[in-house]
C-alpha cells in the first residue's frame, strides 16, 4: 500500500525545484498571500531548525526573531503558494534538528558560517 501511495505522489504531484538547504542555514522563503481578490508576495527569513519527512510530504521549520520574541513557522515543501527559496548563509551545525537553538539568546544564538570549498 505504501509503495502505491509513493508511486501516485511521484507521478501526479508537481515538484518545484528549490536549492538544497539543511538545518542551521539561514534562508528566505517567498510565498504568496491572497487577501480577497488581491495577491501579494511576502517573505520569511530565518534559520532552518529542522527538515522532516520525505518526498512530497516533506516539511521544514524556520525560526526567526521578531523583536525579542522567537517565531517559528512550518512550511510544506510542496505548498502551492511557495514561490522561491533563497539560501542566504550556510550554517555549520552538528545536528539535523537544532531545537537547542530555541533556548539560546544574544551572542550564543549565532551559528558559524560553513566555508565553501
Amino acid at each position: 500500500m505504501e509503495s502505491l501511495i509513493k508511486f501516485v505522489q511521484d507521478e501526479f504531484v508537481t515538484k518545484k525545484e528549490f536549492p538544497e538547504f539543511s538545518a542551521g542555514d539561514t534562508i528566505t522563503v517567498y510565498y504568496e498571500i491572497k487577501e480577497g481578490a488581491k495577491t501579494r508576495t511576502q517573505f520569511y527569513r530565518g534559520v532552518v531548525i529542522q527538515k522532516k519527512g520525505s518526498g512530497s510530504s516533506q516539511t521544514f521549520t524556520i525560526r526567526k526573531m521578531s523583536g525579542t520574541v522567537g517565531v517559528e513557522r512550518i512550511f510544506p515543501i510542496n505548498l502551492p503558494a511557495l514561490q522561491k527559496i533563497e539560501v542566504n548563509k550556510r550554517g555549520k551545525v552538528r545536528r539535523a534538528r537544532i531545537f537547542y537553538f530555541r533556548n539560546l539568546t544574544g551572542k550564543k544564538a549565532r551559528i558559524k558560517e560553513r566555508r565553501m570549498k
